[in-house]
Order: C-alpha cells, then sequence, then structure tokens
C-alpha cells in the first residue's frame, strides 16, 4: 500500500535546474526594463538564552546613571 515516510525519501538538495528555472520565472515576472531585478528581503533575528545561577543578574529598573535621552544626543537617532 506504499506505507513509508515520504519525509524520509525527501532531497534537501536545492538542485541546479529548479534554483535556474525559479531564476528564470522570477525574472520574466519582475525585471525592469533596464535588466534589473528588483527584490526585498525580511531578516528575522532572534536570540534566545536561559537564565543560569553564573550570569549577572539584571539591574533595578531606574537604577541607570545616563538616559538613552543623553546617548541619542552624543550618538544621534540613527538615521
Amino acid at each position: 500500500m506504499g506505507e513509508t515516510n515520504a519525509l524520509l525519501q525527501k532531497s534537501n538538495i536545492l538542485k541546479r535546474e529548479t534554483a535556474l528555472a525559479t531564476a528564470a520565472v522570477y525574472q520574466s515576472m519582475f525585471a525592469e526594463e533596464d535588466g534589473t531585478i528588483p527584490a526585498t528581503f525580511q531578516v528575522i533575528y532572534m536570540t534566545g538564552w536561559r537564565e543560569h545561577h553564573s550570569q549577572q543578574k539584571a539591574k533595578k529598573r531606574g537604577s541607570a546613571t545616563v538616559s538613552f535621552q543623553d546617548i541619542q544626543k552624543q550618538f544621534g537617532n540613527g538615521s
């Protein structure tokens, strides 16, 4: 009856032909007159950790000696 796990037989390698075909379709759909192909990317960056007794503990809220406004004045707003 063909009862096997499809994930075991799945290839994890993107074949060259597949990448080229995808690029050709994308170019035909979105290429500009000058030949450039616009693309937008979203980058998601995440960091996680777990507390450990050997790590520093966070300071109490409001215990800072410098305000973010002072830092912004010194270094600019980043834009």
